[in-house]
């Protein structure tokens, strides 16, 4: 795998983005499972981009003032001493989406309590992720796609939801690329890589198990 390639598949799959594809596929796929399955389709694509609009611009825009500030050196916030403001603003951006969709709006807090939860379940990564970085630089790729592995294999097993098989198996492919990009652009090491993958994992198979 080259660099360029490396590079592209961290932007595209950035764990702040991750969120926002997994709505999607379970939106798409098992609207049941997420409680919105009596929303029509312009309601579902509204709801995504309010999702996208929480979980992944306002933590992006964050970020990059904090990179215009000075605060941070990079965008990609690689530097361990620097990644402690970033995370702790995202852990913030998180907790106010998961209450804001579990309590704030409605009929969505009630009709499909299920987001909040799953957001709940990032927010928990977060601060996981958070926690660790004070002094291990633990991959958030790897925590975040560890996280869709956990959710979609957690849901297919508890709910006997077939059709998320094969998503699982393009996630588990994808994931593989991933983590290989982050060790080749020599983001982390393997350690750091398969940190991340558990910790997602456990995370949201836990949630599934207790809160599903």
């Amino acid at each position: 795998m080259n660099n360029k390639l490396a590079i592209a598949l961290s932007v595209v799959f950035h764990p702040l983005i991750i969120t926002t594809y997994l709505f999607a596929l379970l939106f798409l796929l098992s609207p049941d499972l997420v409680g919105v399955s009596a929303f029509e389709l312009p309601a579902l694509g509204s709801l995504l981009l309010l999702l996208f609009l929480n979980t992944f611009i306002a933590p992006t825009l964050i970020i990059y003032y904090f990179q215009k500030m000075g605060v941070i050196s990079s965008l990609h916030v690689d530097d361990l001493a620097e990644r402690k403001l970033p995370y702790l603003a995202c852990v913030i951006v998180y907790a106010l989406a998961t209450y804001l969709f579990g309590w704030q709006l409605q009929p969505i807090g009630e009709l499909a309590p299920q987001i909040s939860v799953i957001l709940g379940s990032v927010t928990v990564s977060l601060i996981l992720v958070m926690g660790i970085s004070l002094f291990w630089k633990i991959s958030a790729h790897a925590t975040s796609i560890g996280g869709i592995v956990g959710m979609l294999s957690g849901l297919m097993m508890r709910f006997d939801e077939a059709v998320l098989f094969i998503p699982l198996l393009i996630t588990i492919l994808l994931g593989g690329w991933l983590l290989s990009a982050r060790l080749q652009l020599n983001a982390h090491n393997p350690p750091q890589i398969l940190g991340g993958f558990v910790c997602g994992i456990l995370v949201s198979s836990m949630t599934v198990y207790f809160f599903f």
